[in-house]
């Protein structure tokens, strides 16, 4: 798989392991690809995040996207390509982030909180478009957004994701979710976060079955 659109296709929800270290990573990924998950992502201003997502690209299956999460710089993007980390998130949509990731041939995906950085960021290619902060901006817009944006636009509720909040979007038209502090935090053991993940998977599949 090439698109973030194929990646997305058997389980859409992005695993955002914020915080982590090295040491627990591969404990993580195993956990969350059993589970089902096949996007996980570390942000940077985790400790020795670089090393994080190099252990991830080495160790993962073909078919499970590892990204880099809170990327805010070209010269990040650059960081992240050397280790073999597929995808680039970010809070924010900063056009040249996108434009060097799209160089890279990596994936982009890129954080909008308003329709014109929405357009700005899909002009520079960006693959998909991070809705954030989820919190502040409910179903409802997810919805408004979709109805003015080009046809097949893949918006992701990113900040505040529960089990509990899931449907509202997933029946707006998110094309997936990125899920941090309600599934990982640091301290949390394998099996606290098989379960969180079990319960993630389960909820949307119920949803999507409806």
């Amino acid at each position: 798989m090439s698109t973030l659109t194929g990646f997305l296709e058997k389980l859409p929800l992005i695993a955002i392991l914020r915080g982590i270290e090295p040491e627990n990573v591969l404990a993580a990924l195993d956990t969350l690809t059993a589970a089902g998950f096949g996007l996980v992502e570390v942000p940077l201003n985790s400790p020795r995040a670089l090393e994080s997502l190099r252990l991830m690209a080495n160790h993962a299956a073909p078919d499970v996207l590892i990204g880099a999460g809170t990327v805010l710089t070209v010269e990040e993007v650059y960081g992240v390509a050397e280790t073999g980390a597929r995808l680039i998130v970010s809070p924010n949509a900063d056009i040249a982030v996108i434009a060097r990731a799209k160089s890279l041939g990596l994936l982009s995906l890129p954080g909008v909180a308003t329709p014109s950085e929405a357009y700005a960021a899909l002009r520079a290619g960006a693959d998909g478009l991070k809705l954030f902060p989820a919190e502040m901006l409910p179903p409802a817009a997810l919805k408004a957004w979709l109805a003015v944006l080009p046809p097949g636009t893949v918006l992701i509720p990113v900040g505040g994701i529960t089990p509990e909040n899931m449907a509202g979007y997933a029946s707006a038209g998110a094309a997936g979710f990125g899920i941090g502090s309600s599934l990982y935090k640091p301290g949390v053991t394998p099996a606290e976060l098989a379960e969180k993940a079990a319960r993630f998977v389960s909820r949307y599949r119920q949803i999507k079955s409806h």
